[in-house]
């Protein structure tokens, strides 16, 4: 062989090396037995054969949620108490906060209070201004603070930040008016309300609000919860003298609630 035949075989050599080597790991197919050729192998019959995983001809829609369920959720969460120590707490609750304060004396008749308190801030509300009532009132704002404040602002602005308060103690008589009778603020029964602060430094407004889109709806809703805890609950729609503000106090009558 020349030298030129040579070279070339020993290139095929090096070139088929690998495919060899390939070939030698492949596995050997196992021969059917020698009756089986030409004749079809049997299957198991169609009812029970199942697929391991089978077809899927349409896609799963979720299922709607309940209608509500953000609402709950959402009240739920605005309506979680705050947790108070009792340092710095009155009238036995701890999230009502502020001090006691000495007897008011009557200057007319019907007036005065025996054991007032001043609150500051009420279920993590604070007051814009100090409100001078007794504890029966204290106790009925902070349960009206927690479950009808606070679920009806939700999280309009962040959430409820404070409350805007525009009377609380004063002797003098219903609505001012000369001659009427002595107003239950005149003994501390009442305090009145203008409105919600937000948490955004917006603010929910009795005067401004009443009636109109969200936060009118708050409102209302705010306003109906106040008739239970309060024996009266007077809004925009009572008269004239209430138009910017929400009169609760505690006074008691044989026929329940007067809310208007």
């Amino acid at each position: 062989m020349r030298g030129r035949d040579r070279l070339l075989a020993a290139t095929l050599c090096v070139i088929a090396l690998p495919v060899f080597a390939e070939l030698s790991r492949s596995p050997i197919p196992v021969l059917r037995p020698e009756g089986d050729i030409g004749r079809e192998i049997p299957q198991p019959p169609e009812a029970d054969w199942v697929p391991s995983t089978p077809p899927v001809t349409q896609s799963p829609l979720p299922k709607k949620r309940p209608k509500g369920l953000a609402e709950k959720a959402q009240a739920a969460t605005v309506a979680r108490k705050v947790s108070y120590g009792k340092k710095g707490s009155v009238c036995g609750v701890a999230g009502i906060r502020g001090q006691a304060a000495s007897a008011i004396p009557a200057r007319v008749k019907g007036c005065g209070l025996d054991a007032p308190v001043r609150v500051t801030e009420v279920a993590g509300l604070r007051l814009t201004t100090p409100a001078t009532i007794d504890c029966t009132t204290a106790k009925a704002l902070h349960s009206w603070v927690e479950k009808g404040a606070k679920p009806a602002i939700g999280r309009m602005g962040g959430g409820a930040s404070g409350l805007y308060v525009m009377a609380s103690y004063a002797c003098r008589t219903r609505n001012n008016q000369p001659g009427a009778k002595v107003s239950e603020h005149g003994r501390g029964r009442a305090v009145d309300i203008g409105g919600v602060l937000l948490k955004n430094g917006d603010r929910v407004s009795v005067l401004n609000d009443w009636g109109k889109g969200q936060k009118g709806k708050a409102l209302t809703k705010m306003h109906k919860a106040a008739c239970g805890p309060f024996g009266t609950v007077l809004g925009p729609n009572a008269n004239r003298f209430h138009r910017d503000h929400f009169h609760f106090d505690t006074a008691r009558y044989r026929s329940g609630s007067y809310c208007r």
